[in-house]
């Protein structure tokens, strides 16, 4: 195992001098972001901040900067004052020691910022205090308020006219009986408070004719629940004698012909930029940025319970800064390289994620093989990947975010949903719940993720063209039937690019160069593959549908712009709906050979199986990006075989990964 530290902007500057533009924030910088602000006035007791990233210059003067001057550093925030409910968004300019703008938001149409810490401790004082909810709980035998669990939940918008302009959350509870139990086994069925954090009060109690506690433990680390463990598996040992085959350097990683840089922010959490592929000297950018810019996890029971729970992780929790501090041998395996990262709490203090970042390389099966029949040769290549991850919770769920770069150009996304699914007590009467133990249930619902695509192929023009397979009629030039065509529609507009993914017809989407062709004289190109899963299943007039229209289709392209960074706008907390991609898409802006940007919809729809249950094994969902005329041929004919020397050299079995 090897440890580094993520390189902040304050400790490492790049050759010449001067910190790369997109270097990540650094604890001093983060505190002279907070100076700066006080300095102006802005400040009180009562300010709250969120979101504080750098404001990344324009994609033009990154590429221009030769690396001898500094750009300017700027930090964008959102400030809320929780007494006042002002809400403000800043951009501060280190290098000018100023506030360069402030824009005030009206929460009522904007929404608010995220989920405060402060505010879980809060939301506890306020419900125990309130006669109406504790008189529901003792109706379902639950007096003990101590080890009572309530959990505020991020509260949407569902027309209550006392919610609009304050900040509020709806509170389902849970029983934990003593200090290891499991609380998600014992939710207090029936019961919804919703709480008005900023007059401290409750504002409704609404139940339902659930009235009891699951009783079951749900404890999977009891042997009691999970039985004696097994005693026939043995240690799975990777290594790598020789060390591995990158180098992380100023936060750009290499490796066989890949270079990109890495970054992180408490709301995104990992970021790529600048992906390239040196093709025999010839550096070749593919992506410019990269990112999962947010994600929804919508609910399918219509009832009191569930009806209103649809949760932006990213936009409502700030996902970067529940980033877990990983472990070796458990959330990575091999020779690891560790990465911190800093992110900012509600004060606007940094704080530093220890081992936030794993980097790894894995073996990956059977890259290519052949016996050839004629020449009497037998050649096989072992393919391999490096791997860029990290894991976060929110509340019952785990997230982890994989990116693959892959030996043959190939660039994967893979997710990872782990955890508890959102418990409930369940009487055996609703059909949109599976049920799990005796007296408890989960809804079903969705897992939508957006990725954030920011193109830059052979060069920042590029171009969309949708490609579908297409059966031939048999006829003139088709006489036996036997024909395969495929057709492709080039996507010109914002609006025209809202695209839906069609398994049925192989749908892919091309993103070409139109700066560069290849040896054949076709546009260079790299291909996204959809998984083609279900997008957002709510009906279009619902509240979710409005407010996460990101989700309601797989693909959006939009022209590339600084501050467009987030597909259901930046304050997504009781937004009522409309900002982020159908707002920058609205503009129906030309897309044809432009400096664009892709936005790709994939996830999971989970009916929850027992199985899932009391914690669920991972569920995986994602994308490819894979060459298609980027290179003039297999890029990999020179990856050696590593066992020539051996007696085994060309092995045939194939190990996949899956």
């Amino acid at each position: 195992m090897s440890l580094q530290t993520l390189p902040t902007t304050d400790e490492l500057p790049a050759a010449g001098g001067a910190r790369h533009p997109l270097g990540p924030l650094g604890p001093d910088e983060v505190r002279h972001a907070r100076a700066i602000v006080d300095a102006a006035g802005l400040t009180s007791a009562h300010s709250r901040f969120s979101y504080v990233m750098l404001r990344e210059p324009a994609k033009t003067d990154v590429l221009a900067w030769d690396g001898t001057h500094e750009l300017a550093r700027e930090v964008s925030l959102l400030m809320t004052d929780v007494d006042t409910l002002r809400v403000i968004a800043l951009v501060v300019d280190l290098s000018a020691d100023r506030v360069a703008s402030k824009t005030e938001l009206d929460p009522a149409t904007a929404g608010f910022g995220p989920c405060l810490d402060e505010d879980y401790e809060l939301v506890d004082q306020v419900v125990k205090a309130d006669p109406g909810w504790v008189a529901a709980l003792a109706k379902r035998g639950v007096t003990d308020l101590a080890k009572v669990k309530p959990v505020p939940l991020s509260a949407g918008v569902f027309g209550y006219d006392d919610e609009i302009g304050t900040r509020v959350y709806r509170v389902l509870s849970f029983y934990q009986d003593h200090p290891t139990d499991s609380a998600w086994a014992h939710p207090v069925g029936g019961v919804i408070a919703h709480v008005d954090v900023a007059s401290r009060r409750v504002l409704r109690v609404v139940e339902t004719d659930v009235e009891h506690v699951p009783r079951e433990s749900g404890d999977y680390v009891d042997e009691v629940v999970r039985g004696p463990e097994r005693t026939d598996l043995k240690p799975i040992s990777i290594t790598q004698p020789e060390g591995v085959s990158f180098t992380v350097e100023d936060n750009v990683l290499r490796w066989q012909n890949w270079s990109v840089r890495i970054g992180f922010n408490g709301r995104e959490g990992l970021t790529l930029h600048q992906l390239s592929y040196d093709d025999h000297g010839t550096e070749r950018p593919i992506l410019y940025r990269a990112s999962i810019a947010e994600m929804v996890v919508n609910y399918g029971d219509p009832g009191p319970t569930h009806g209103w729970q649809n949760y932006f992780d990213l936009g409502e929790y700030q996902f970067g800064r529940l980033a877990n501090s990983l472990e070796l041998g458990c959330d990575c395996l091999g020779e690891i390289t560790y990465l911190d990262a800093v992110v900012v709490d509600d004060h606007c203090a940094p704080v530093t994620i220890r081992n936030a970042i794993c980097i790894h390389e894995e073996d990956y099966g059977v890259l290519w093989k052949h016996n050839d029949i004629f020449s009497g040769s037998s050649e096989t290549r072992r393919q391999r990947r490096v791997v860029v991850s990290f894991f976060g919770t929110v509340g019952n769920y785990d997230y982890g975010f994989y990116w693959y770069l892959y030996l043959d150009g190939t660039i994967e996304l893979e997710a990872k949903a782990t955890g508890i699914p959102f418990p409930s007590g369940y009487d055996g009467q609703d059909p949109h719940f599976t049920e799990l133990a005796p007296g408890l249930g989960a809804p079903a619902h969705q897992h939508l993720f957006s990725a954030r695509l920011d193109f830059a192929v052979d060069g920042i023009r590029n171009h969309v063209d949708e490609l579908d397979v297409a059966p031939v009629p048999m006829g003139e030039g088709n006489p036996w039937g036997n024909a395969i065509a495929r057709t492709k529609t080039r996507l010109r507009t914002e609006q025209a690019a809202r695209r839906q993914a069609a398994g049925h017809l192989s749908r892919v989407w091309a993103v070409s160069s139109a700066e560069r062709t290849n040896r054949l004289g076709d546009p260079t190109s790299y291909v996204l593959y959809p998984e083609g899963q279900p997008a957002l299943l709510a009906d279009p007039a619902s509240s979710i549908a409005a407010r996460a229209t990101f989700a309601r289709h797989h693909l959006w392209v939009t022209r590339y712009d600084r501050d467009e960074l987030w597909p259901a706008g930046y304050t997504v907390n009781q937004n009522p709906g409309g900002d982020g991609l159908p707002a920058y898409a609205s503009a129906d802006r030309d897309i044809d050979g432009q400096d664009l940007v892709v936005w790709h919809t994939f996830g999971l729809t989970h009916f929850v199986r027992p199985e899932d249950w009391p914690i669920m094994p991972v569920d995986y969902t994602g994308f490819k990006l894979k060459p298609h005329g980027f290179f003039d041929r297999n890029p990999t004919l020179d990856v050696p075989d590593l066992n020539r020397d051996r007696t085994d050299s060309c092995c045939t079995a194939d190990h996949d990964h899956h």
